[in-house]
């Protein structure tokens, strides 16, 4: 039995030292400062932001930043959802800057419901396992490694380098980092562009790749209230005019409504390329869709599919209810929530009034819930041969036949913020992910360990293009 034991833990060193021979010692590195800010709890009930952006000025001042090329901001309001500027001169002073932007910050997580501590970072099967293992520290962690990569060798880029490391993205509270830098310090974060989180690489169920993913626009996440007040009375007594049956008569009416098609570079952009790896009834919906916005049948085809239904539309549907005061007494208040994506470039205003027009019924009010991004709401920026042509070149380089395909995003970033103010904002990562997306914002959040190094190299070098572009 010791021998089968000896022999047993000679073939686990054997395999650990051919495992540890493939991995790079840069990669070594960067793993330590992705565990690090993994494992810094940043979820908006305990977390602290302002914490996790002062380890990462501290890797970029270890590796040369002086503390002029580095801003920790955070408002007295909220001390723990600060974040981190930091700047990587350029050698011409006319040549407008790029952004990397990535938020600090998670949703939250119980390790009672966790297979595995959500705060400590856990490489099993293949697999990072943590809280933000994915969302959003994987790219926040691959920016300050590449910052600090430029440094230590000497890279003199022709543009300077940006990135923001912001707090609040996910709405767990009041303050987001972005929104407030464009709004108060326009200054530190002013760029031709920015690249963000929102895109990456499609893997099919077998782990095969599917297609390259850049975002190029992203819809407004617009909650409304719908409210319906009545003197109410006594349960014995009942009448006609009943605060529940005026909203439930409202609700139908939504539920029953779709927006419109709507086409852009996004969306079109995605059609029309996977259109083609696609094929069959579906690809030619695709296709005819992107030919003829208005062709009910191919619609309807795309529509059973919930991901393909959102991209195409402005969509609302309700999400929460409350009503009534007592099981014996009509209501005397009755409300909804109806949580609205809206297409970009169409106003907040412009659905709400959709809404009272569909709804039409005075008895029902509906008003604007207050956004932690604020008001932003931003057509989407344009993909100019700049932008999409290194993506394009270095996706080609890394992954042979494997089309870039522009998408809108249904989802909400930080990027609204920005591209609002004049600073066009693109979601891009080089990192691959299976059909559940990572679990992102789930239970057990997962990121393969390949795919991150991939990624991390991807974003390594776009950003070294970008930054020498004339």
């Amino acid at each position: 039995m010791s021998r089968l034991i000896s022999a047993l833990a000679a073939a686990a060193l054997l395999l650990a030292g051919s495992a540890q021979a493939q991995t790079r010692p840069d990669q070594v590195a960067f793993r330590a400062l992705y565990k690090e800010l993994v494992e810094t709890n940043t979820t908006a009930s305990v977390g602290d932001c302002t914490l996790a952006a002062q380890k990462m000025a501290a890797h970029l001042k270890a590796a040369g930043f002086p503390d002029k090329d580095l801003t920790i901001f955070s408002t007295p309001e909220f001390p723990k959802s600060g974040g981190l500027v930091a700047v990587y001169p350029g050698r011409d002073p006319k040549a407008k800057a790029i952004l990397l932007l990535a938020h600090l910050d998670v949703v939250e997580a119980k390790r009672e419901d966790w297979t595995r501590d959500p705060f400590t970072l856990i490489e099993e099967g293949g697999y990072f396992y943590a809280r933000g293992a994915s969302d959003d520290k994987a790219q926040a962690a691959i920016w300050v490694d590449s910052l600090v990569r430029y440094r230590t060798e000497g890279f003199k880029p022709k543009r300077t380098i940006k990135m923001a490391l912001t707090c609040g993205e996910e709405g767990g509270g009041p303050f987001n980092g972005a929104s407030w830098l464009a709004a108060n310090r326009r200054e530190l974060i002013d760029a031709a562009f920015a690249l963000n989180e929102g895109a990456g690489g499609q893997l099919d169920e077998h782990g095969k790749r599917i297609a390259h993913t850049i975002e190029a626009g992203e819809k407004t996440s617009q909650s409304f209230t719908l409210e319906v007040t009545n003197p109410g009375g006594h349960s014995s007594r009942p009448v006609p005019d009943n605060a529940i049956y005026h909203l439930a008569d409202a609700l139908e009416k939504i539920r029953g409504y779709e927006f419109p098609v709507m086409i852009n570079d996004a969306n079109g952009g995605y059609l029309g390329k996977m259109s083609k790896v696609t094929g069959g009834e579906v690809g030619a919906a695709m296709a005819a869709l992107v030919a003829n916005p208005k062709d009910a049948r191919a619609d309807a085809i795309l529509s059973k599919d919930p991901g393909l239904h959102t991209m195409l539309r402005t969509t609302c549907v309700a999400t929460m209810l409350s009503a009534g005061h007592a099981a014996n007494a009509l209501p005397q208040r009755a409300t909804a929530n109806i949580n609205c994506r809206i297409f970009p470039g169409v106003s907040r205003e412009t659905v709400r009034d959709t809404l009272v027009k569909l709804i039409a019924d005075p008895a029902v009010s509906v008003s604007k819930v207050v956004v932690s991004r604020g008001e932003a709401n931003a057509p989407a920026p344009p993909l100019t041969p700049q932008v999409l042509g290194p993506i394009e070149k270095l996706s080609a380089e890394m992954w042979p036949g494997i089309p870039v395909v522009p998408i809108l995003q249904a989802g909400a970033t930080d990027g609204i913020a920005l591209t609002a103010v004049g600073i066009p904002t693109y979601g891009v990562s080089g990192i691959f992910y299976e059909p559940d997306l990572g679990r992102i914002h789930g239970l057990n959040e997962r990121l393969g360990v390949t795919s991150l190094y991939e990624g991390r190299d991807f974003l390594y070098k776009l950003v070294k293009i970008y930054a020498d572009q004339p």
